[in-house]
């Protein structure tokens, strides 16, 4: 492939969409009516996107639980046999006492599985269980660009979150972990700017390769960080050990600088490992 058509796949790719939404309730008899999750429809390629709470053992009796947990893997089948379309539609004609969608609301995406995780954090409510389901969001601007101040002491381990965010249940959690916000271009596509982003603290093991939040520790009292590739070039030292010879945070958009860091690893510091965009 030309780097022309490349360029042109890659721009069609990040071009943004039309799709429509619902948002799901459940009416159980003698329960108030809880909010579930979201249906998200892609109409140019009849996806049908799904995305349902995980807490119903919190709230629901033995047999309904069972046939709400098995909802979001039944909508998901359905719609691959039959297409998004016909099936939301199926939904609605069918709606039952039980089961109840809202009127469909137009979005505009680039982006439609980080689209769905937003629509539900947005419209749906659970409770916090930390470290097993959410993460904590930190007040830190993280910039994938060049250092930005920033008025948080990331050294401490008393954080004050500014809130708990939901994580996919195939992220495996830790009290290592957190969420941020990316500020900048200089990562995307693959980090876009504003995207909620989790990151593993405590690095172990090589760096190298790894995107990580890095911290400018000359003026400890600014707190500056940013998102890069972290690359080092090490030499073997005549005692045995290796020193770095050059340290380089990289930037994945090529419109934007790479550069290298000072060698003197007390004038900068590696906070946390980049881990997932979560939208």
């Amino acid at each position: 492939m030309s780097s022309r058509s490349a360029s042109v796949v890659n721009i069609a790719d990040y071009a943004q969409r039309n799709g429509e939404y619902c948002v799901l309730t459940v009416h159980l008899p003698g329960q108030t009516p809880q909010t579930a999750g979201i249906l998200l429809l892609d109409p140019e390629s009849d996806r049908l996107l799904v995305k349902l709470r995980r807490d119903w053992s919190e709230w629901a009796g033995d047999e309904d639980r069972e046939v709400l947990a098995e909802i979001e893997a039944d909508l998901l089948i359905k719609a691959l046999e039959r297409g998004g379309a016909q099936v939301l539609s199926q939904i609605e004609e069918e709606a039952s006492w039980a089961f109840r969608l809202s009127e469909r609301q137009q979005v505009s995406t680039r982006d439609f599985d980080r689209t769905l995780l937003r629509l539900y954090r947005e419209h749906v409510s659970v409770p916090v269980q930390a470290f097993r389901t959410h993460l904590p969001l930190y007040s830190l601007e993280v910039a994938a660009g060049p250092f930005l101040s920033n008025e948080v002491d990331i050294d401490t381990e008393r954080w004050e979150p500014e809130n708990w965010v939901e994580t996919p249940d195939n992220l495996r959690l830790s009290k290592e972990m957190f969420v941020a916000t990316i500020r900048g271009h200089s990562m995307e596509p693959e980090v876009p700017d504003g995207s909620l982003c989790v990151f593993r603290r405590n690095v172990v093991g090589s760096r190298n390769g790894r995107l990580v939040l890095v911290r400018g520790a000359e003026l400890a009292d600014d707190n500056r960080f940013t998102v890069k590739r972290y690359r080092s070039e090490k030499a073997a030292a005549e005692d045995g050990s290796f020193v770095h010879t050059r340290i380089r945070l990289e930037s994945l958009n090529p419109d934007f600088p790479s550069w290298d860091l000072d060698q003197d690893e007390d004038k900068y510091q590696i906070v946390a490992e980049f881990v997932c965009v979560l939208d």
